[in-house]
């Protein structure tokens, strides 16, 4: 079986691979923790001075393994808690962290897109979060990510909907700070790993730590509650439902409990 997490270092650029083409790059348990691997090393790296994500096959990644969660829910509660760590982690790497984006960024595909500095979409990608479709809610500091980003109108509408955005309206919003040709997306992520390598990594570093010190103080906002109604939510029939609709391609029917 070949490795789902790839990553090589050249000229002070490390590039990670998501490399689950046949699952469109959906984030098993595996692969969260060869990405907790990745990102540590990468950030323990003196030569790396950025990092690009990327992702083969015609989709960037559609979110968790659906299958993976099912299994979880049968057993008692669906499990988040890899994905918001992974993400911690991807926000913690030191040096500038670049996302090369196409095709669909689903859900906790997305978040991994948000996650990182900057984000480079191919004009055929499509930003969504559609977890209430399945019954299911973006866990609490990933939705002030969201709000961070996009602002607290347009996260309600992502995640009231559902609906995909595409790479030109996602540039709008913040999700995407670039849009290029789809053919030209490997080639303008090097350009702007190059232009960042070029610059002073000390400087660079310092600059990324000043702004990310700016949109740390959510963090320190009372959640308990929060957390709560989402816990009540990764246990919910309304869940196992709508896991069991999408596994037999059908409309969920929903009973709020």
């Amino acid at each position: 079986m070949a490795d789902e997490i790839l990553a090589s270092i050249a000229d002070h650029i490390c590039t990670i691979t998501l490399n689950r083409p046949d699952k469109r790059n959906a984030l098993n348990g595996a692969m969260i923790e060869q990405l907790r691997t990745a990102f540590a090393r990468v950030a323990a790296d003196a030569n790396v001075r950025v990092v690009v994500l990327r992702a083969n096959g015609p989709a960037f990644c559609a979110g968790l393994d659906l299958s993976e969660m099912a299994a979880q829910r049968e057993a008692g509660e669906a499990d988040l808690g890899g994905l918001e760590v992974v993400l911690h982690d991807l926000e913690d790497v030191p040096q500038p962290t670049i996302a090369a984006v196409q095709g669909d960024a689903v859900a906790g595909g997305c978040e991994l897109a948000l996650h990182c500095d900057i984000r480079v979409a191919a004009d055929d990608a499509r930003f969504s979060m559609p977890l209430a479709r399945i019954g299911l809610a973006v866990p609490v500091t990933l939705t002030w990510k969201l709000v961070d980003t996009i602002g607290a109108a347009k996260t309600n509408e992502l995640l009231f909907t559902g609906e995909a955005v595409g790479a030109e309206t996602a540039a709008h919003l913040g999700l995407a700070n670039r849009v290029v040709p789809a053919d030209e997306l490997e080639s303008a992520v090097q350009s702007l790993a190059r232009q960042v390598v070029a610059n002073a990594p000390l400087s660079v570093q310092a600059m990324k730590a000043f702004v990310k010190r700016a949109v740390q103080f959510r963090k320190a906002t009372p959640r308990d509650d929060l957390e709560g109604m989402h816990r009540r939510i990764r246990q919910s029939g309304d869940l196992q439902e709508g896991l069991a609709a999408r596994r037999e391609r059908r409309p969920p029917k929903f009973k709020g409990e």
